[in-house]
Formats: C-alpha cells, structure tokens, sequence
C-alpha cells in the first residue's frame, strides 16, 4: 500500500508542470555559461595573438622618430640643419606653422627692458592677417586699398566699446586716433592688439603699414617670463626661405636688445612646428 502511495506521488511530481520548467531552466543556464566561455576564451586568444604581432612599418617609424627626439633634446643644431630636423618631425596632416622661440636675459620688471618690435620678412609667413584699421575718414578709402580688413574711426571704437569683439588679428592707427582709442586700451590690451609705435603699427601712413602687415610682416613682444614667440613661416616652405626669414627675425630681436640689459642677451633658441617637438639652435 505504501509503496502503491509512492509510486503515485513520484508520477505526480514527474508530470508536473513546475518540474518541467526547473529542468529546461537549469538546461537554458548551462548552454549560456558554456557559450560565454567560449566567447571569452575566443577573445584572449585573439588579444594575445594581436600583442604578438610585430609592430606596423608606421609604428615603428614613430617610435623611431620620438627615441632620436628624446636621445637629441640637449643636442644644439645649425640652423639650417634644425629648419629640415622640424619639418622632418612634423607629424599633422595639415600645413603647420614653423615657430621659432627665443630666450631672452632680460628684467622683464623693469619697463626699460621690454623686446618689442615690427619687421618685414622676406618670403611672408605664409598667411594673410586680418587687419583692422582706426584712421581718420580721409584716408579710409587708402587703407581699403591697401587691403585693411576693417576700417573704421570712433563709430568702430564705438562699435567694440560695446561689443568687446575684436575680429582681427593686428590692428594699425593713426596718430591723431590714439586718444580716443584709450576707450577701449583695455580690450586690446589684454589681447595683445593696441598699436603702439614701437611695432610700427601706430603710423601717419597707416596704408604702407597696412600693406606691409598684408605681405608678412611680423611683431614681436616678450612675454613675462623673457621669452619672445614668433612666426618664420610654413612647413611648406623651403628650407632656404626659413633660414633667410630666421636670419631677419634674428637681428631684428638682436637690434631691439635695451642699452641697460646685462649679460648674456640671447640665451636660448629654439623653433618647433604645430604641435611638433622643440629642436634647439646655435646662437650665431
């Protein structure tokens, strides 16, 4: 009897619907974890095999590249010999800039030593400027000509005072404009855009200055550390027209040295392109 009560009970937990469903989830479970990990062992396998690959010939040229930069940042070079080390180092897909950077031993605290100036090079930067120009209305139409950007009196010192926009890239006055340019002295002074008579850009002939700044010519100001930042030109360039604009910047920063500077005036030159690495030049 009891036995027959087993049997019964066994049936009835064998036909129930709630053990099926236990059996194909547990089923269900199984097959997911054996899938996972074979997914997993998969994807290591490839991973190793990738880490064993030897490196791609663009690879190996960079880092080619960065080990005779790392091993060479001490090493001083001619200038033509850095001129073609940059341009060989440029990595960008675009036409970079060439800069050219100089060390300057000068008391930057004292008003006297300040290295500012204006000089024309020869072969450009390779890119054309955006000039604005504050003249009188009489010689607006010249300026034009010249190819000034922008060209305005005291209705674009207006214009500014209220905006605070100053689309241009340097900015070229009249004498007789100056004063009422003080309304706006703090706009273009802590962008680095008041014309000043020292670079030239303050001029009764503001047409030539125009035209001058249209075909390359480049001001320089030291920073506050004593360094002078400037541009030579492009990538593109040949070689031969970098070192003729360097040799041109390089006086003009030389002429510009203040009679009461002590000691080594230029300590330090370096040029470096967009983004690329600084090559060190020997002082001539």
């Amino acid at each position: 009897m009891w036995e027959n009560c087993e049997v019964k009970n066994y049936k009835a937990k064998v036909l129930s619907p709630i053990f099926w469903n236990f059996i194909l989830s547990t089923l269900y479970f199984l097959l997911d974890f054996v899938r996972t990990t074979k997914i997993m062992t998969k994807n290591k396998k490839s991973a190793s095999r990738e880490a064993k690959k030897p490196a791609s010939s663009d690879m190996v040229e960079q880092e080619k590249k960065s080990t005779e930069i790392s091993n060479d940042k001490n090493k001083i070079y001619p200038i033509t010999e850095a001129i073609e080390s940059t341009k060989k180092l440029t990595k960008t897909k675009f036409d970079p800039t060439i800069e050219v950077h100089f060390r300057l031993g000068i008391d930057t605290k004292k008003g006297e030593q300040q290295v500012r100036g204006a000089v024309a090079l020869p072969h450009g930067i390779g890119k054309t400027i955006k000039v604005a120009a504050f003249v009188t209305l009489d010689k607006e139409k010249e300026v034009r000509e010249a190819g000034a950007d922008i060209v305005g009196g005291e209705d674009l010192i207006a214009q500014i005072k209220a905006s605070e926009k100053t689309d241009f890239e340097v900015a070229v006055a009249e004498p007789i404009m100056m004063k009422n340019l003080s309304q706006i002295a703090k706009i273009l002074g802590t962008r680095g855009l008041m014309p000043s008579p020292k670079n030239e850009t303050v001029t009764p002939n503001p047409a030539k200055a125009v035209l001058e700044l249209k075909k390359g010519k480049v001001s320089f100001k030291n920073d506050d550390t004593g360094n002078v930042h400037t541009v030579i030109g492009k990538a593109s360039f040949s070689s031969e027209k970098l070192v003729e604009n360097f040799n041109t910047i390089l006086d003009a920063i030389k002429k510009a040295k203040p009679s009461s500077s002590k000691g080594v005036y230029i300590k330090n030159i370096s040029i470096s392109s967009t983004m690329g690495p600084g090559i060190r030049v020997q002082i001539a």
